[in-house]
């Protein structure tokens, strides 16, 4: 298990890495799930304290997995075997979300067992392969097993938070101190992720393709919101609402998609390798404001459906504000991979807040909730179009003054 080329050319995800991806698919996608019944429910606060604790442990495990695949995947029998078990864990850490969110729903404990094993399963995979590395790999010795010990130091602390009856104040604090361990750990073992060979251009794809799988709950979430509303098995029943949902939530999913492609992160990553940390870690925040998004619009289904306690504000703030996490997220890790700044991006920025906000607002004035949804859907648009007529300009002077500071990484 030597390092990789980082300039390997024609690095692509490899098949083994598509079909890990897929059982992320069912964790994000149960969460979303749990999130969107929660909140229809009325229990605002407690489903958002679940899905961000959710989807915090769901990021984390795949970027630790992506990142050392991109510097050591050898894709021979040992590695695919570890890798298996690491999807082993992902089954069982699905299987634990259901209840979590309802005992974060009750307020009395939380009940996080099946998740940490299935976390624990996971991680203990990961420190096997950092072992075959340390061992196979004199130059990565060091960080190889910088890693371990930290990883094996955080996955004590989760099976104390897990198997333990602490006080649920004490369970959240300490949940919060292993997150923060859990992200600083490649700066703790490896530097700003700088200490392994990653691939830019590979790294870079990874990440769009698990944009792309958190995006697939947009569908999902119009699927749902939409099959009753049809009549639901068999129905051809169209109305208005019915139209409006599959039209806003295939449109937001697509400008979601759209304005996501509009930043080239592997050329940029190229030249900006000490950026990789805040590349690989910002991205939890926008991973949350995707997955968000079609569970609001799976809540939205539901409210028409007349299956919430929610007024429609609630409702329709139940999708802007995952969608403005989303492009905020975009437009800052833009910003802060390049080190520039664009007065251009703070009026898109704006106009898209506006929109969202004007959403909101017709919602609390009493406009359908499906006119609110279109609306909504305008808001990935607003950068769209921005950046077909003039940012792409922009953008390509901001990426060459990027080459001519910093030739390589």
């Amino acid at each position: 298990m030597a390092g990789r080329d980082p300039g390997e050319s024609g690095r692509v995800s490899s098949p083994l890495e598509l079909l890990f991806d897929l059982t992320f698919v069912v964790a994000v996608g149960t969460a979303a799930s749990n999130f969107a019944e929660m909140f229809a429910g009325g229990h605002v606060g407690a489903s958002i304290t679940a899905f961000v604790l959710a989807m915090f442990a769901i990021s984390i495990a795949w970027i630790s997995f992506s990142w050392f695949a991109s510097a050591f995947a050898t894709d021979d029998w040992l590695y695919r075997l570890l890798t298996m078990v690491q999807m082993i864990g992902v089954v069982i850490f699905s299987l634990g979300l259901p209840a979590m969110f309802r005992s974060v729903e009750e307020g009395e404990h939380l009940e996080l067992r099946a998740i940490v094993i299935g976390y624990v399963v996971m991680r203990v995979a990961m420190v096997l392969q950092w072992w075959r590395a340390a061992r196979e790999s004199p130059e990565f010795r060091r960080v190889g097993f910088a890693n371990i010990r930290w990883t094996v130091i955080a996955q004590i602390g989760w099976v104390v938070v897990g198997f333990t009856s602490l006080p649920l104040a004490a369970v959240f604090v300490a949940f919060g101190l292993l997150a923060v361990m859990e992200v600083a750990l490649p700066l703790l073992a490896q530097g700003h992720a700088g200490g392994t060979p990653w691939h830019p251009h590979h790294v870079a794809e990874r990440y769009s393709l698990f944009a792309i799988i958190t995006l697939g709950e947009g569908v999902v979430g119009t699927v749902a919101s939409s099959g009753d509303l049809l009549g639901g098995e068999g129905g051809t029943h169209w109305t208005f609402d019915a139209v409006a949902i599959v039209i806003a939530g295939v449109g937001l999913t697509f400008g979601m998609w759209w304005v996501y492609f509009t930043t080239p992160f592997g050329e940029i990553l190229v030249h900006r390798r000490s950026r990789g940390y805040l590349f690989g870690y910002g991205h939890i925040l926008l991973f949350i404001g995707v997955a968000g998004a079609g569970a609001g619009l799976h809540v939205a289904g539901l409210h028409l459906e007349h299956h919430t306690e929610l007024g429609d504000a609630a409702v329709v703030l139940a999708l802007a504000a995952p969608v403005g996490l989303y492009l905020l997220m975009v437009y800052l890790l833009h910003t802060l991979l390049l080190s520039a700044k664009d007065p251009f991006h703070l009026l898109l920025i704006a106009l898209t807040l506006v929109v969202l906000a004007v959403a909101v607002v017709l919602s609390a004035a009493g406009v359908a909730i499906s006119v609110c949804l279109l609306v909504v859907m305008l808001a990935p648009f607003v950068t769209v179009v921005g950046y077909e007529l003039v940012g792409y300009r922009h953008q390509r002077r901001m990426l060459g003054e990027l080459a001519a500071r910093h030739p390589e990484g």
